[in-house]
């Protein structure tokens, strides 16, 4: 059986294929390029998957900012946790876990106990903990995201929670003259700042990483001293499609 599944996230949109549980196919489309390439509007937006070079799908389904407005004849539609969960299961192999999933502009913190949801935590509101405060960053420091990631040694303090004024207090310490290791650890670490609130209730002994910001090398370092082990999983962007076709393999055959 084919399935897709489409996350339609703030930043892009990621689209999987699967057959047979086996993914065949995965793909990046900037938000604003899927929308105005790769779709039409009556009513509804409908995906043409032609230009997705696509022939044909059993079953579809969508997560994200998005997933309401998908062509709901084509697509079935679910939550962003429900999806993320499922594409964590599929990628892990795990039941017991901590999720914690850094988008571009919001944040997921979900306990799963022998598979099932039992909490979560939500952040839709501030982008200071989710990676755009990372982009905006590292375009201050003209340094690319996965170079500033590296750095988590003597970071420089960075007191600001909100993600606007950040940039000021980060170019005053330019200013001063702190070094650019210190500036990119201080970066990553204010993000675990603002991070570790929503997972103080969450206790466990494994961590699953999913998101862009899973990519971040400081801040796996960072959070091995809350957790026994911190998971990392081979795609984290796509771990939304992946769940979707995870769900409609299971529970749309």
């Amino acid at each position: 059986m084919n399935v897709l599944g489409i996350d339609l996230g703030s930043r892009e949109v990621k689209i999987v294929l699967m057959k047979d549980e086996k993914i065949v196919k995965k793909q990046k489309i900037s938000t604003m390029s899927f929308y105005r390439d790769y779709c039409t509007f009556d009513g509804k937006i409908t995906v043409d998957l032609k230009k997705l070079d696509i022939d044909y799908v059993d079953k579809a389904v969508s997560t994200g900012y998005g997933r309401n407005n998908t062509d709901l004849s084509r697509f079935i539609a679910i939550n962003e946790i429900k999806a993320h969960v499922y594409g964590a299961f599929y990628q892990t192999g795990l039941k017991d876990f901590i999720l914690l999933d850094v988008g571009g502009q919001d944040v997921k913190v979900v306990k799963v106990e022998k598979g099932v949801t039992t909490d979560l935590e939500l952040n839709e509101k501030c982008a200071a903990s989710c990676g755009r405060y990372l982009e905006n960053m590292a375009n201050v420091l003209e340094i690319s995201l996965d170079e500033m990631s590296k750095y988590y040694k003597n970071p420089v303090e960075l007191n600001s929670t909100c993600a606007v004024f950040s940039e000021s207090e980060l170019i005053g310490k330019i200013a001063e003259g702190v070094n650019i290791e210190c500036l990119c650890s201080g970066v990553n670490y204010s993000l675990y700042k603002r991070l570790k609130p929503l997972l103080t209730k969450f206790r466990g002994r494994k961590l699953v990483l999913t998101g862009g910001v899973a990519n971040n090398i400081a801040l796996k370092e960072y959070l091995q001293n809350d957790y026994d082990e911190i998971v990392s999983v081979s795609d984290p962007q796509f771990n939304g499609a992946i769940g979707c076709c995870l769900y409609a393999n299971k529970f749309l055959v």
